[in-house]
């Protein structure tokens, strides 16, 4: 470990013309005194949950019995390499679901997965959910960054209007919410998410932030002085790590200007946001890599992603799948439509799985940035067929550091509430709460 007199906080800005750029976690934060011992740095714990829709080919998903895990089942192929870390559940049940009074079961499922609460049914505006479980976790960790949370997408993030059953769609299209009349809309442009964390040109101004692409400069190259001023006062750990860090913000910058080009020159769809590529795997790539530089400079430590709405529509001819997702998920066990069902699951995780490997690649304190990463992947539908709401497929990665014992399948007892996997995780991440939803205790071997 490289120690020094000198002591960068650990929350570090670069700034130039508008220009925002966090540092990652660095040795030069720690105080020489104390470096060794890792205190004043010590690698934060955070929380990610990502959401897949309209069920799952559950044929294809569960593994053959519990215990440590052997060959992964099909749709988690990708998660091979993490098998260690990985920790998959069985048996829990979102009882809230079944609960609420209207609707359909898709909204039902995505509006009370992460409050484990029915919600009121309706159209208009009046909602009412309940607090979800990873904003009970961002009002803590907010304390110590400059964003609460990050609520992304891959489809429409709207949630006004009439969606599943006749239900708002604030149920259906987005699995956060900051109180209980408060849903956060998913940000599913990139551009978006990155002016978000790093700045733009100081206007809000479609033109202006136009004007600053143009240029085909990246935002770095507005902090250069800053940049050069900071390097030469650190060691060649800090130094080599900012540059990794600094060529993966490049690099991110460069593919949302690529899209953003294709856009315009290809695809002039006046109700389609700028900077969304139209490649489902190259836009998810894009979203989770922005989701790891956040995560990496400590500007959120919570994010909720859905890889798809729920009754979504979407085709996916690249992976030979011409049927849209929602009417396919309704499979009726044909063997047929149940192979092509689980195409389209395991293509969802294939995406989930470059994130989990990115962390992975992370060195980060005493480990990766995956060992102190609580990602939950899952869905509030069990069977796509059946629609029922217990023996949910989840799947937990990484949290090395935060207790999570990677490597098995635990099954718990049939309708276990899904509420308990929330306080027990939020418990791990060092947030505690008496009770949550419909909970009525702990889950045990999740650490043994």
């Amino acid at each position: 470990m490289f120690i020094s007199k000198m002591h960068l906080p650990r929350r570090t800005f670069l700034r130039g013309l508008g220009a925002t750029v966090a540092l990652p976690l660095l040795e030069s934060m720690v105080p020489a005194m104390t470096a060794l011992a890792q205190t004043a740095a010590a690698p934060a714990k955070r929380l990610g949950v990502f959401y897949v829709p309209n069920g799952m080919a559950m044929s294809y998903w569960a593994p053959k019995g519990e215990g440590p895990l052997g060959e992964l089942p099909a749709t988690l192929k990708s998660l091979t390499p993490f098998k260690d870390q990985l920790l998959l559940t069985g048996g829990l049940y979102d009882e809230a679901a079944n609960l609420v009074k209207g609707g359909g079961d898709h909204a039902r499922s995505a509006g009370t997965f992460l409050t484990c609460v029915p919600f009121k049914f309706t159209y208009g505006a009046d909602v009412l959910a309940a607090t979800t479980m990873d904003q009970i976790a961002a009002k803590e960790f907010s304390r110590h960054t400059q964003l609460a949370s990050l609520e992304l997408a891959l489809d429409s993030n709207a949630i006004l209007g009439s969606c599943d059953g006749g239900s708002s769609c604030a149920y259906t299209n987005t699995i956060a919410w900051s109180t209980p009349t408060t849903p956060l809309p998913m940000e599913n442009d990139p551009r978006a998410v990155f002016e978000r964390l790093f700045g733009t040109s100081g206007s809000t101004d479609a033109a202006a932030r136009l004007s600053r692409i143009k240029q085909d400069k990246s935002i770095l190259d507005f902090i250069t002085e800053e940049l050069a001023r900071l390097d030469s006062r650190l060691g060649n750990k800090d130094k080599q790590k900012l540059t990794e860090y600094f060529d993966s913000v490049r690099d991110v910058e460069r593919r949302i200007q690529k899209a953003e080009e294709q856009n315009s020159r290809e695809l002039p769809v006046v109700d389609q946001p700028m900077g969304i590529p139209t490649d489902y795997a190259t836009h998810a790539k894009l979203m989770m890599d922005l989701l790891a530089l956040a995560y990496q400079t400590d500007l959120t430590r919570v994010a909720t992603f859905m890889l798809a709405k729920e009754v979504s529509s979407r085709a996916y001819p690249e992976i030979g799948v011409s049927d849209s997702h929602h009417p396919l998920s309704h499979h009726q066990n044909e063997a047929a439509k149940l192979e092509r069902l689980h195409k389209i699951n395991e293509y969802h995780m294939q995406q989930f799985a470059h994130l989990v490997e990115k962390l992975k690649n992370i060195p980060e304190g005493d480990g990766t940035m995956l060992d102190h990463s609580v990602l939950v992947y899952g869905t509030g539908i069990s069977d796509s067929n059946t629609h029922f709401h217990d023996d949910l497929p989840i799947a937990i990665v990484g949290g090395a550091k935060a207790g999570i014992h990677g490597g098995r399948y635990v099954r718990y007892k049939q309708g276990t509430p899904l509420a308990n996997l929330h306080v027990t995780l939020l418990d791990k991440l060092g947030v505690k709460v008496d009770k949550f939803g419909d909970s009525n205790g702990r889950l045990d071997n999740l650490s043994v």
